[in-house]
């Protein structure tokens, strides 16, 4: 919610081509060298490698908020931070399809079944539509409530951030019950909602409230996070084939795969590769604390 609300750029093939290039082939080509690390250096099963490719490769845009873009109407949206900020929004309900691929591979199945045309039908095609479709419609409904009803009674008028929470909550609830992708409607939902009246005041209410929401639940993750580190749960588990698989993710696969992904797309060079780094935002936090971007780019 937090990253839809931030895109001023209208929904457009075009306008959002980085985008598509960083979903539609860099993730993707990131999920099958992770899952390859996973495989060869690790000594994982098939599944097992398809899955930590899965969930490795979708980035987090709460820790990487500082190098996205800024407020809604800010004026910080350059190319860069465009990219990175649209790519974390879709990221999750991106990788959901091969999450779920990885679970099948790992169930028993009845003889004569076949796991990838349940896997093609529902959980690439039912899912992602019902995400995209449920997204839509109820950023468009919440829209027309939150500001095309009579004055005094649109959700505008109360002010109040607190109902980005309401819309994320009936966005994702009411996908999940059908069977969708909740991470996908949440982000769809929040783009079709700022198109209804894309420069009003109120999206930057809506938008300081999820970050600091995010932020909040942020500090209580990395609060669970060292007191695993304390209890030895991280470190106790590390070995020079961790270490190696890690150091290739990080420093050769993804970005890489980022490159590769924006090949014939019209941006500078030296913004390119700030998009293949970052792209992999932890990445980015990790070694650059302290990095920003301008308006113009670097």
């Amino acid at each position: 919610m937090g990253a839809g609300l931030k895109l001023d750029r209208p929904l457009s093939w075009r306008g959002w081509e980085v985008s598509w290039r960083l979903i539609g082939v860099a993730m993707p080509l990131s999920i099958v060298g992770i899952s390859l690390v996973g495989w060869t250096v690790l000594g994982f099963g098939p599944a097992a490698a398809l899955l930590l490719g899965s969930v490795l490769a979708p980035t987090d845009p709460v820790l990487a908020s500082d190098i996205q873009v800024g407020p809604p109407q800010s004026g910080e949206e350059d190319e860069v931070r465009f990219a990175l900020t649209s790519e974390a929004g879709l990221n999750d309900g991106a990788a959901f399809p091969f999450v779920y691929l990885a679970i099948a591979l790992s169930t028993p199945t009845a003889p004569g079944h076949s796991v990838f045309t349940d896997w093609l039908l529902v959980d690439v095609v039912w899912r992602i539509a019902v995400g995209v479709g449920i997204g839509w419609l109820g950023g468009k409904l919440m829209g027309y409530f939150t500001f095309r009803m009579p004055k005094r009674m649109g959700l505008s008028e109360t002010k109040d951030g607190l109902v980005a929470l309401g819309i994320t909550c009936l966005a994702y609830g009411s996908t999940q019950i059908l069977h969708g992708y909740g991470f996908l409607a949440v982000f769809v939902a929040a783009v079709a909602l700022r198109a209804v009246e894309r420069e009003h005041d109120y999206h930057e209410n809506l938008h300081n409230f999820a970050e600091q929401i995010e932020r909040l639940l942020m500090m209580v993750l990395l609060v669970f996070f060292g007191a695993a580190i304390a209890d030895g749960a991280i470190f106790g588990a590390l070995s020079w084939k961790v270490i190696a698989a890690a150091f290739m993710i990080v420093f050769l696969i993804r970005p890489l795969c980022g490159w590769i992904g924006l090949a014939g797309f019209k941006l500078p060079r030296i913004e390119k590769a700030v998009i293949a780094f970052f792209w992999n935002s932890r990445t980015g936090l990790v070694l650059f604390p302290r990095f920003r971007l301008g308006t113009g780019g670097l």
